[in-house]
C-alpha cells in the first residue's frame, strides 16, 4: 500500500482561506477513485520560514492507482492550486510505502 503525502507550508495571510479550501479539495481528490482515504494533519514543529504547515496523507488503492492519478488528475489539481495561492503556499510531495501496520487494544 502506498501513501501519497503532500506537505504544505501556508503563509499566515492566506491560512484561513487555505484551510477552508483544503477541506473542499480533499473530497475532490478522493472522488478521483484513486485513493481509499485521506488524513489531514497539522505539523506541530514551527518552521524557521514561518507560516503554518500541514500534511495530507492519501492512502492509494495501489501503485497503479497512484500512477494513474499522476497522469490523469495531478496536473489539473496542481495548476488550480498554483493559480489560487501562488507563492503564498509551498508544497512538497513524498511517497511512503506501508510495510506493516500495528495497533493495540487495552481492556
Amino acid at each position: 500500500m502506498i501513501i501519497y503525502n503532500v506537505t504544505s507550508n501556508i503563509d499566515e495571510t492566506i491560512h484561513d482561506e487555505w484551510l477552508v479550501w483544503i477541506k473542499e479539495h480533499i473530497p475532490q481528490v478522493l472522488a478521483t477513485g484513486k485513493f481509499e482515504k485521506a488524513t489531514l494533519t497539522k505539523v506541530l514543529v514551527e518552521e524557521d520560514m514561518g507560516g503554518v504547515t500541514y500534511s495530507v496523507q492519501y492512502k492509494a488503492f495501489s501503485r497503479e492507482a497512484l500512477d494513474a492519478f499522476y497522469k490523469e488528475n495531478a496536473p489539473a489539481f496542481r495548476s488550480e492550486i498554483s493559480k489560487k495561492f501562488g507563492d503564498k503556499m509551498l508544497a512538497f510531495r513524498t511517497e511512503l510505502e506501508i510495510l506493516d501496520e500495528y495497533s493495540v487494544a487495552f481492556k
